[in-house]
C-alpha cells in the first residue's frame, strides 16, 4: 500500500506539473505559466510603393515595393510588381523601415500619470526579488504605449526596475492596444532576468543599513544566490533522471527563475554602466555557466568593446544620456558605434517615457557622430541598432526585426530619412495591421483611461 501510494503520488504531481506547464527539471517554462492569447489582427494584403526601404540587414534599397500579405513580409525590393488585390500606398519621397524595439522600457510598470499608487516597477524590500514578474505590474492602458507607436515603436521590453541584485523577469510587449497584458505578449518570447549591478543596489540597501552596501557586497550577493540556484536546479535534475519518483522537489519561484537562467531558457539583462563591472559580471556568468545576454545603459562599454563583442554580449545604450550619477560620468555619443565597429552587437535604447518617442533621433545622434570621429557608418547599418539588434538581445531575431520574407510585418512608413529631427512615422503596422496612422482618428485613438476627459489632443 505504501508503495502504491507513493506511485500515485510521483503520477499526480506529474500529471499537475504538466498541467501548469512545468519543466519538472527546472521551473516554468517561459510562456506557459501566463500564456499569451496575442493573435494578428487581420488585414488586406500590402504593397508600399516608390520608397526607399532599410531592411535592416544592412540594405539600402531606393524606389523600392514591399508586399505584406498574411501578417509577414511577403517581398521586398526594387522592380516587384503588386498583385491587383493588393492596397497599394505611394511611398515615394518616404522611407520604410522595420518596426523599431525598445530593448529596454519601464511602461506599463513606471506608467503615466506618475503617481506613487502607480509605481510598479521595484520590489524593493530585498535584494533578490527574482520571483516578481514584470508583467504582473503592466498596466496596459498607459497613455505612452500609444505615444510610442507614434514615435514608431512596434516591440518593447518592459524590465522591472534597477534597485535590486535580482529584480525579477521582464516581459516582451507587442506594442498594440489591448485590455489585458497577455493580450500585448509576444508569444513564445524568452523571459528576461533583469539584474543590477552597481550603485543603484548598494544606495537602495546602504541606505537602509542593511547588505548590500557596497560593490564586493553586490558581488557576494549574487554568488551566493547562484550558489542556491545551482542546488535547486541539481536537485530538480535528479528527481527527473530518478524516473520522477517520489514527490518531486518544493517549487522556489525565486530560485526557479534563476534555474532557468542556468538552463539558457531565460536571457540574463543586467544593468551595468562602469567597464569594470561589466568584467566583474562576465566573470561571475563562467563560474556558474550561464551567458549574459546584454549590457543595459552600458556608458563605458566603449572601453571593453573587443571583450564584450567576444563573449557575444550586446550593449543596450544611449548616445545623449550621461553624467547622472558617477558611475554614468564617462558617457560618449560614440558608444554604440565603436561597439558595433569592433564587430559587437550595438543598440540604441530608452529606459524613458520621452525618449522611447524618438529612438530614430537618438540612434541619429550616434550616426552623426560616429561620422564625424571618422567612423563610417551607412543609415543601412544604423537602423540595426533600432531593429535588428534588439531583437538579438530579446531572443526574437528569427521572426521580427528586419524585412525579410516570412518576418512579422511590423513596419513604419516615415515621412522622410528616419534619421533626420523632421522625420515623423506617418503609419504604422504590428503583423501587417495598421496600428498608427496619422492622418486617420481611428488608428490615433486614446488608452480607455484617457478617454473622455476634457481638452485632450490625440494628435502627436
Amino acid at each position: 500500500m505504501r508503495l502504491l501510494s507513493s506511485h500515485l503520488r510521483s503520477r499526480a504531481a506529474t500529471m499537475l506539473a504538466g498541467a501548469l506547464g512545468l519543466s519538472l527539471a527546472g521551473g516554468v517554462r517561459a510562456g506557459e505559466a501566463f500564456p499569451s492569447p496575442y493573435r494578428p489582427a487581420q488585414a488586406s494584403p500590402l504593397a508600399i510603393v516608390g520608397a526607399t526601404i532599410l531592411t535592416g540587414t544592412g540594405a539600402e534599397i531606393a524606389d523600392a515595393t514591399i508586399l505584406v500579405r498574411d501578417g509577414v513580409v511577403e517581398a521586398v525590393g526594387a522592380g516587384i510588381s503588386v498583385p491587383d488585390n493588393y492596397v497599394r500606398i505611394d511611398g515615394r519621397e518616404k522611407w520604410v523601415t522595420p518596426g523599431i524595439i525598445d530593448a529596454h522600457s519601464h511602461l506599463g510598470v513606471s506608467p503615466s500619470p506618475a503617481t506613487p499608487s502607480h509605481e510598479d516597477s521595484n520590489e524593493a524590500v530585498t535584494p533578490n526579488t527574482a520571483e516578481v514578474w514584470a508583467e504582473h505590474s503592466v498596466w496596459p492602458q498607459d497613455p505612452k504605449f500609444r505615444l510610442a507607436r507614434a514615435g514608431g515603436v512596434t516591440t518593447l521590453l518592459i524590465l522591472p526596475g534597477s534597485a535590486n541584485l535580482f529584480g525579477g523577469r521582464s516581459v516582451t510587449l507587442k506594442n498594440v492596444p489591448a485590455v489585458t497584458t497577455q493580450g500585448m505578449k509576444f508569444p513564445g518570447a524568452p523571459y528576461g532576468l533583469k539584474v543590477a549591478c552597481g550603485e543603484n543596489p548598494k544606495r537602495v540597501y546602504g541606505s537602509k543599513g542593511r547588505s548590500p552596501a557596497t560593490r564586493m557586497g553586490n558581488v557576494a550577493g549574487y554568488r551566493k544566490a547562484w550558489i542556491d540556484a545551482s542546488d535547486y536546479a541539481r536537485k530538480w535534475d535528479k528527481w527527473e533522471k530518478g524516473g520522477r519518483a517520489g514527490d518531486p522537489p518544493k517549487r522556489d519561484l525565486q530560485l526557479e527563475t534563476l534555474a532557468g537562467v542556468l538552463k539558457g531558457e531565460i536571457l540574463v539583462q543586467n544593468h551595468c554602466y562602469r567597464a569594470d563591472e561589466m568584467a566583474v559580471m562576465i566573470d561571475v556568468a563562467r563560474e556558474f555557466g550561464f551567458r549574459i545576454r546584454t549590457f543595459h545603459h552600458a556608458n563605458e562599454a566603449f572601453k571593453i568593446a573587443p571583450l564584450l563583442a567576444r563573449e557575444d554580449i550586446c550593449v543596450a545604450t544611449w548616445a545623449n544620456s550621461w553624467g547622472a550619477k558617477m558611475e554614468s560620468l564617462d558617457g560618449i555619443e560614440e558608444n554604440a558605434p565603436m561597439i558595433h565597429a569592433a564587430g559587437g552587437c550595438a543598440i540604441i535604447h530608452s529606459d524613458d517615457g520621452l525618449l522611447v518617442q524618438r529612438l530614430n533621433q537618438e540612434a541619429g545622434i550616434a550616426m552623426t557622430a560616429a561620422n564625424h570621429a571618422g567612423m563610417a557608418i551607412a543609415r543601412g547599418e544604423a537602423i540595426k541598432w533600432i531593429t535588428a539588434n534588439p531583437a538579438r538581445a530579446l531572443g526574437i531575431a528569427d521572426r521580427v526585426g528586419t524585412l525579410e520574407p516570412g518576418k512579422m510585418a511590423d513596419l513604419v512608413l516615415w515621412s522622410g530619412d528616419p534619421f533626420s529631427v523632421y522625420a515623423r512615422a506617418d503609419r504604422v503596422w504590428v503583423d501587417g495591421a495598421p496600428v498608427w496612422d496619422r492622418t486617420d482618428p481611428r488608428y490615433r485613438a486614446p488608452s480607455d483611461f484617457l478617454l473622455g476627459q476634457p481638452g485632450q489632443d490625440f494628435a502627436r
